[in-house]
């Protein structure tokens, strides 16, 4: 079943902005390294393969033989980094980024935007008519 029009464009959005964040965690490693909490192991290897995994999971759902491992990918990883999304709320503040605590807070309930985003434009199925 193809996909619908509205599911291509938001498809390439979403591979964009994984692409765009992951290449950031190599250009701005410190904005990543300081939502860490201080008890995370090898926060410099968890950053980079972050990263990674997001360009790796962008790219793949742009690629019809790899969107769907690319989707389950990164709902796995949306789902790994929440724990940080939390801690960086709990903070009320996030290093190297000048944002108010009520906007860490309203950023976590758009981890469950993204992963329901990534589910619709790499494993809905379309309905036939």
């Amino acid at each position: 079943m193809h996909a619908t029009r509205k599911q291509t464009v938001a498809r390439w959005v979403l591979a964009l902005f994984f692409i765009v964040a992951g290449v950031n965690h190599f250009l701005a490693p410190s904005l990543y390294l300081g939502m860490m909490p201080v008890w995370l192991p090898a926060k410099e290897a968890a950053n980079l393969v972050s990263g990674a995994a997001e360009i790796a999971g962008g790219v793949g759902l742009l690629i019809v033989s790899l969107r769907r491992a690319a989707s389950w990918g990164l709902i796995a990883l949306l789902l790994a980094v929440f724990p940080a999304n939390v801690h960086v709320a709990l903070q009320g503040h996030m290093d190297g980024l000048d944002a108010p605590a009520w906007l860490l807070w309203l950023r976590l309930p758009f981890q469950a935007v993204f992963i329901a985003w990534v589910w619709w434009v790499g494993l809905a199925r379309r309905k036939s008519a």
